[in-house]
């Protein structure tokens, strides 16, 4: 019954032990079931990220990792309740084992009884003759063999232990909780990241198919003015070069438009991989990418950062903000110094380290749990010292006979043969006892074990550092790559406008003669170029956005949703 309850190797035995079935049953209960792969199945962003949370491979296999810790702790605790065990036994000792035994020293030789011619004469008179016995004089002889017991024995006994005291047990019960929080926060952390990939596997979805329909509408556009370029050649108004000019820009169209309709078949099925959706399942998109496109002023207002068009501040209203001043620092200039070295340094300005907090992000917390790991490794490396205390008992029965019949008569104490002797055959035995176990010395193993637990717990401190540093940084890039985007967005919605204006200005010239179609052909690749630039700079503020949510610790907020 002994227990050696080290986290680590909690966590070894935890990732090969077997899930109990009860555990398993209970955690495929409460998934749900696949979606019919007939018909058509609407979805929103919300709908797909529930869905992938429960539904995808990935996350079910990182669950029944999380059920097992659970078992895991199940069988850590069972250690410490009774055990009873039964046990029964027979043997054929078809060779009786002998040992050599000294029978002369068990005491003297032969005794006699002498008696002389006195003691009969006066034994024959009448008298009374008082005979002694004598011992003789004992011949030395050598050991003899001599085999114990029968050839057939049994044994059936009930034993029971209880753990009193072990103080690894003790601290391996907590160990055993944090472990089931550390797989739990290890979930956790899958479903941010599978949260992440659906949702711009979903926006994905959302451009291609906004970029589709408005490719539909240019091809349509162009046949109406290659329509009415024609009829004009035919009049004699027109050249045919005008006319294969527009033909040739339609057929290119036409190839834009076939790439882009496979271009979005393949993001429905990334979309569907990324939820675990069978590929066969037909899904209609709910949302609309208007209704996905975030509030560019909202956005900047949250990042404190000035508006593209104007310059100033947001909306126009203000001029453009400045850092606050900080403690100890003389001077604007002084702080613009300061600010300078921290973007250089990769740093974030005080306002905003004030503002971010680590607890949002998964992995640190994840890295307090580790770190509650390796103290609880270390109390557990230190409790080897202590006494280990167990209490145990047994009652059973043996016996043993010539023939197997006669073993199984089990005949007890009150048992008599045909001439009245007692022929007992199975006797009882009983015991309770206590054992103590005091660690003394084991060759400084437990110092170089305690040693080595405080080194990781070092490590594990320099390890939030590292970690912190990470965050600043994930924090300032997702922010600038945010509002970069964001500039890159308002630049591409000022030029789809432009490019759309001057489309129809040039085709109005062009119907009332006064223009050339060459102008048309070059009106009509410039505005493709700007929608082509619009929805890609509309995607990257959307994956922006979500890289801007994870680091900042939203998506964990999400996926508790």
């Amino acid at each position: 019954m002994k227990m050696l309850l080290r986290p680590r190797f909690l966590l070894l035995a935890a990732l090969s032990g077997a899930v109990p079935q009860a555990l398993l049953a209970q955690t495929q209960a409460a998934l749900p079931a696949a979606p019919p792969t007939t018909g058509t199945m609407p979805l929103s962003l919300q709908q797909a990220v529930n869905y992938a949370v429960q539904n995808k491979s990935t996350l079910l296999a990182t669950r029944l990792g999380e059920a097992t810790a659970a078992a895991k702790v199940g069988e850590i605790k069972s250690a410490g309740l009774p055990q009873f065990n039964v046990s029964a036994t027979t043997s054929d000792n078809f060779k009786l084992q002998k040992s050599l035994v000294d029978f002369s020293a068990l005491g003297g030789g032969s005794s006699a009884t002498p008696l002389t011619a006195a003691d009969i004469a006066a034994a024959q008179s009448g008298q009374t003759v008082n005979i002694k016995p004598i011992t003789l004089p004992s011949t030395p002889q050598p050991p003899s063999a001599f085999a114990f017991g029968l050839q057939y024995a049994g044994n059936a006994s009930a034993s029971v232990s209880q753990l009193l005291f072990d103080g690894s047990y003790l601290i391996g019960l907590k160990a055993a909780k944090v472990y089931t929080e550390l797989a739990r926060k290890q979930t956790q952390q899958a479903e941010i990241d599978v949260v992440e990939q659906v949702s711009k596997a979903y926006y994905s979805t959302l451009v291609a198919r906004s970029r589709l329909s408005l490719l539909s509408r240019n091809v349509q556009r162009l046949d109406t003015v290659l329509y009415q370029t024609n009829q004009t050649f035919k009049a004699g108004f027109a050249e045919k070069l005008d006319v294969d000019r527009l033909r040739v820009q339609r057929n290119n169209l036409v190839v834009d438009q076939q790439k882009a309709q496979r271009l979005t078949e393949l993001s429905v099925a990334l979309l569907k991989f990324q939820m675990g959706l069978p590929q066969q399942q037909v899904i209609q998109l709910t949302d609309s990418l208007g209704a996905a496109v975030v509030d560019a002023g909202a956005l900047r207002q949250r990042l404190g950062v000035a508006s593209f068009n104007t310059g100033g501040g947001l909306a126009g209203q203000a001029p453009v903000p400045t850092a606050p001043i900080a403690p100890g620092v003389n001077s604007p200039a002084a702080q613009n110094r300061l600010d300078q070295q921290n973007a250089l340094s990769g740093g974030l300005p005080p306002a905003a380290l004030g503002a971010l907090n680590y607890n949002n992000r998964i992995e640190f917390s994840t890295l307090e749990t580790q770190q509650a790991l390796a103290g609880l490794d270390l109390r557990n490396r230190q409790a080897g010292a202590y006494p280990r205390l167990v209490l145990s008992g047994a009652y059973g029965f043996t016996g043993s006979a010539k023939t197997p019949g006669d073993l199984f008569s089990f005949r007890g104490p009150d048992s008599r043969n045909a001439s009245n002797f007692p022929n007992q055959n199975w006797f009882g035995f009983g015991n309770i006892g206590l054992t103590l176990t005091v660690p003394v010395f084991d060759g400084f193993r437990r110092k170089y074990l305690v040693q080595q637990s405080r080194l990781q717990q070092q490590t594990i401190e320099r390890g939030f550092e590292t970690l912190r540093q990470s965050i600043d940084l994930q924090d300032a890039q997702s922010r600038t790559t945010l509002v970069n985007a964001l500039d890159v967005l308002d630049n591409q919605k000022a030029n789809l406008d432009l490019a759309t204006d001057v489309a129809r200005v040039t085709r109005i010239k062009f119907n009332a003669g006064v223009g050339s179609n060459l102008e048309v052909i070059t009106a009509e690749t410039d505005l493709r170029s700007a929608q082509t630039n619009y929805y890609g700079a509309i995607y990257d503020v959307l994956v922006a956005k979500v890289d801007r949510d994870k680091a900042t610790g939203e998506l964990y907020n999400q996926v508790k949703k």
